[in-house]
Parts: structure tokens; sequence; C-alpha cells
């Protein structure tokens, strides 16, 4: 997340909720916006304590009607994720308290610990983070829960998917066929399942870019059971949309010489590869939007959908 560093209010259902859940003595003494996310209002509140000191909590609030139907699944399962990654090694919030069908806060909301670490959208030191993003992504798909989470979902459909303008049809309809074919056989496995650049927390030396290292991962609502394939496929797609499609191509190879394990035939890998880049055109406004938010002013919707349509394009290039 990219922090927007103007004080905000927070709602006063909700500030009497998180008081209820601080320590003796504490309060709420600042709010920050925190930009960079798509379905979920996100701030940072500054905390003081007793003794003068401050600590950092997160607050995560669905405002929008449009994904309140969902919120209660989501903050369930992001909860239940948050409570058992505790103790595995994977850098994630630690939850504080929940209120998902907001019977205390004007909003549902989630109250986790603050993550030390920034999200890192440039180009510059790419090399260094996408081996950094591949080897965690390993380490998360080798968690075993003792109750696994949901089936995973897949995001589109042959009929909702949106073709770029300009995009060659041609192309885009092969692309389509692809998904209408029956999903290869998996191994399944624990999946974040939105795990990209913008969900993870980066501490970047400013005098030495390459001695980046990964401080966080955020956003764990839609965890999931299924193969690898699927994660590796949506980090591959954020990739080539921030990046450049060859970004999106280097980030299998990647995880596999992070010692990750993908589907054994290259087109059962291609299967999830061109299912995800499809299910992204669906969003590709919201996606934009979020990027250009956070600083990436150049990506527009426009160079976006080019950017879509050029990785889509290698990938069909690749099933020949």
């Amino acid at each position: 997340m990219v922090t927007k560093h103007d004080e905000v209010d927070v709602r006063p259902l909700t500030l009497a909720w998180v008081s209820r859940h601080l320590e003796v003595g504490e309060r709420v003494v600042r709010a920050e916006a925190l930009q960079g996310g798509i379905t979920a209002e996100m701030r940072r509140l500054t905390v003081g304590t007793p003794d003068g000191g401050t600590r950092d909590l997160v607050l995560r609030s669905f405002v929008d009607p449009f994904y309140v139907g969902h919120t209660e699944d989501w903050l369930h399962r992001e909860a239940g994720a948050l409570t058992m990654l505790a103790g595995t090694g994977v850098p994630a919030p630690g939850p504080v308290a929940v209120d998902p069908t907001a019977a205390h806060c004007e909003y549902p909301s989630l109250l986790m610990t603050h993550l030390a670490g920034r999200t890192v959208l440039d180009d510059e030191g790419l090399e260094t983070r996408v081996p950094l993003l591949a080897g965690q992504l390993v380490a998360i798909h080798a968690l075993r829960p003792a109750e696994r989470p949901r089936q995973y979902v897949a995001l589109t459909t042959a009929d909702t998917v949106v073709t770029p303008k300009g995009a060659d049809a041609a192309v885009w309809a092969a692309a389509v066929d692809v998904i209408r074919r029956p999903a290869p056989p998996y191994e399944g496995r624990f999946l974040h399942r939105d795990f990209q650049p913008g969900n993870v927390l980066f501490a970047v030396p400013l005098a030495r870019p390459a001695g980046a290292r990964i401080t966080g991962v955020v956003d764990w609502a839609a965890t999931s059971w299924g193969p690898a394939d699927l994660d590796v496929a949506h980090c591959s797609v954020n990739l080539a949309l921030l990046h450049g499609p060859v970004w999106g191509l280097r980030f299998a190879e990647a995880y596999e010489e992070a010692g990750g394990v993908l589907a054994a035939t290259a087109s059962e890998r291609l299967y999830w590869q061109v299912r995800d880049g499809l299910a992204t055109s669906e969003e590709v406004q919201l996606v934009a939007q979020a990027w250009r938010a956070a600083g990436r002013t150049e990506l527009t919707m426009r160079a976006v959908e080019e950017r879509l349509d050029a990785y889509v394009t290698a990938l069909m290039d690749a099933l020949g």
C-alpha cells in the first residue's frame, strides 16, 4: 500500500469498536489513508501508548455497496488465514478484531497489525524483486493448513471476456477457446489468490536497491485451494501490465528457479496463464485506476489494455 499523508477521520462507530480492542490506556491519535486497494478502504491507525510511544494498526473497511454482499465471507476467510499464518514464517499481518457483518462498525471491517515496508511498483530494481516475489510465493504454496480453505473460484468465463480495443479478434477468440476446455488436473496447494506486487511490501535501501527484501504479504481475503499455476499466472499478468509482457513471461521461470513446481506440460501451464490473462480483461479499468493513484500515472487504461493484448498474444504464440 502507498500512504497518502493526509489526516482522515475514522467513523464514530468504527472508532469506538477499534478502541475496545486496544490495550488499557491506549487511544487512536492519527489515521492515514492507504492508497492502492481496489475493493476496500484502508487506514493506518497510529495508536498512542501509555508510556508516550506509538504503534500502528491497519483498518480495512468495505464501503462500496458493490462488494458488501461478499464481505462477510471475505473477512471471515481473511481473519482465519491471518490466524493460520502466524508462526509460519510467511510475513503477514496479525488479526486483532473482525466485524464481518458491520454489527458494531458503519461498514464490515477488519483490524490487524501493521507491517513495515511499502509496495514498490516502479520498474527500477525489478530484476531483484521478481526472484524475491517468486521465492515468497513458493513459500506460501508450501503451507499445509490443518483446515483447507475453499476450492479456488475461476474469475472469468468464455462469455465474460472483454476483448481490448484494437486487439486481434482472432487471437482473442482462440484464447477464449482455450478456457472453454476442462481445467487440467492439478495437485492442490494453498493459494493466496491475489498474489501480485500491489499486495507485497518491501524494504528497499535507498543507497542499494539490490538489497531489497520482502517485509510482508497482505490481502488474504481470497485464500483458496487449487493449482500453484493459478497464483503464478495471476502474478504474471500483473507483472506484464505493470512492467511489460516480457516480465509476465519471466515470472513462471523465476518461480521454478525458486523451487516451485508447475503443471507437467506446457499446454497445461498455458491454460492457467491464459485463463488469468483473460480474467484481467474484465477489470482493466479498476486495475489501471489503482496503479495511477499509486503513482504510475502513465498507466492509462489504454496503455494497460495494450500491454494485456501483447501479453495474451505472446501466450497464444507460445501455444503455437
